[in-house]
């Protein structure tokens, strides 16, 4: 081969590698691509970190009003329906007291498309603006509260609902209805400086675009996909570390802390959290496992729900490391919830008589015990790392609450007393906090738990006082249905649903 040829050989790859660059920085995380929409002076741009999953964006334009649109875009193709949600926050004290982000939705990339979007101002103005036709004229519904840092757009046919909180707090909401944008739209982060001569910047985390369950989807017989995340407590940052089209549930936070554990179609998986990858757990002949499942506090022995030839729901118990499970009791249904410190007692949810209470049972056999008796139901107890108390949920006050009692079931008290149905508290490794999920009681039953629902992921003092919102996501059955405190109480790992698989995240099976 002469050099002329090599030469021109190595052109062509040296091109072939900058246009792959010049993609890919074009296509910033689960994005398809970015513009600049309109006659924007300064070029924008967005960036994607793999490591902590964020996102920044930087951006002109003179505004997003009136009949035309000057700001920069990342954005990808949808159709149907979808939840976008994010954190967002500006970066720097910046120029203009209308800068804007948010998220927008578009039926073209046209300066003057119809538009709907979620916009957080930089003075703190938050509203909901769109643009109804062509070329009109943009209007807007503000909210009473200011600076919000979560914000979230969703829309169901031609109803878009923006709902936004400052962080830690509950989310309120706003809508418009019969705007058509067309089905194919093009969704995501914005970002316009309000100032053709002037650049800001934004950072975004916890970025979701969520394809929810569609109306006519059979429930447990149907799923959507899961994302598995971590939760870091102190930044409220969650990351996305697998992703699956089948249903996974109920991650368990192993001893080690290089660990969970999860079910999947009645089996149980480890999950290694360095390499990313799972790995099915023997439980021998129990091969129709559920999602209450709990480890010992030393780590050692696993408690397990799996249905017994009849069907019901039975507590067995099996070493961590996996081996063939040992039956714990002969009534079902019953659900297996939480560990006494010292290894002796089981505590499960069990229905008797048409009844679901709290009962405990030796774990070497022996008699259940009955600890709750009032009438509904009574769930997902589980011992203080003390030992001095059982946590559990309760529907005896109406809604769905979460209670604690002493460790023989005297002294039942009520921790929480809002609008919301609130389950499976679980107490962190340190003694110091209560972990649970709220569901909406506009969408959910008090006695219910169901997949694919608006939730909360709140904490709580142990001794019960004001909650703070720590995860707004959409899941629920799955989510955090068995502890999943990371060992040094500073992460929680949980369950998200979306039927959206991303390249950019571990996929698997």
């Amino acid at each position: 081969m002469n050099r002329k040829v090599v030469y021109l050989f190595f052109m062509c790859a040296v091109a072939i590698l900058c246009q792959r660059a010049s993609a890919q920085a074009n296509q910033p995380g689960i994005f398809d691509s970015q513009n600049d929409i309109g006659k924007v002076k300064h070029k924008g741009s967005g960036s994607y970190d793999s490591k902590t999953q964020e996102y920044r964006l930087s951006g002109s334009g003179g505004n997003v009003w009136a009949n035309h649109d000057e700001f920069h875009f990342v954005w990808k193709r949808m159709k149907g329906d979808f939840i976008l949600r994010t954190n967002a926050a500006f970066i720097g004290k910046g120029v203009e007291e209308h800068r804007k982000v948010g998220w927008m939705v578009r039926a073209s990339l046209d300066s003057n498309s119809k538009h709907v979007s979620a916009v957080v101002h930089g003075a703190g103005l938050t509203s909901l603006q769109y643009r109804k036709a062509t070329a009109g004229v943009t209007e807007e519904k503000k909210f009473e509260m200011t600076a919000a840092d979560v914000i979230q757009l969703e829309r169901r046919g031609n109803t878009y609902t923006m709902s936004v909180a400052r962080k830690g707090d509950l989310f309120v909401s706003q809508e418009i209805t019969d705007i058509d944008l067309g089905d194919d739209v093009y969704v995501g982060l914005f970002i316009c400086a309000h100032n053709a001569n002037v650049t800001e910047n934004a950072v975004f985390n916890n970025v979701r675009i969520v394809t929810p369950a569609p109306a006519n989807l059979v429930a447990y017989r149907q799923y959507l996909g899961s994302d598995i995340e971590m939760l870091d407590l102190e930044s409220q940052n969650s990351k996305i570390i697998y992703q699956s089209p089948r249903s996974l549930q109920a991650p368990n936070w192993m001893k080690d802390g290089r660990h969970l554990l999860y079910n999947s179609d009645g089996l149980l998986y480890t999950f290694d959290l360095k390499a990313n990858t799972p790995t099915v757990l023997n439980t021998g002949s129990a091969i129709h496992n559920n999602n209450d499942h709990v480890l010992s506090f030393d780590g050692k022995w696993l408690a397990i729900s799996s249905s017994d030839k009849s069907g019901n729901s039975i507590g067995w118990v099996v070493p961590a490391t996996g081996g063939e499970p040992r039956r714990i009791n002969d009534i079902g249904p019953s659900y297996m919830h939480g560990w006494s410190p010292d290894g002796k007692y089981l505590v499960f949810c069990g229905s008797r008589n048409k009844e679901y209470d709290v009962y405990r049972i030796p774990v070497a056999g022996g008699p259940e015990v009955r600890l709750t008796t009032a009438p509904g139901l009574d769930d997902g107890p589980e011992y203080s790392p003390d030992g001095k108390y059982i946590y559990f949920n309760s529907v005896r006050s109406g809604l769905m609450q979460v209670w604690r009692m002493k460790a023989d079931g005297s002294e039942q008290t009520q921790l929480t007393n809002d609008d919301y149905n609130n389950w499976f508290p679980h107490v962190s490794p340190d003694g110091k906090w209560i972990e649970y999920i709220t569901f909406l009681k506009s969408e959910v039953a008090p006695g219910d738990h169901p997949f694919y629902k608006h939730v909360y992921l709140r904490v709580m003092p142990v001794g019960g006082g004001p909650s703070k919102v720590v995860a707004y996501l959409y899941g629920g059955q799955g989510t955090i249905n068995t502890p999943s405190w990371s060992p040094d109480s500073k992460h929680l790992a949980f369950v998200s649903n979306t039927n959206l698989l991303f390249p950019i995240f571990p996929i698997g099976k």
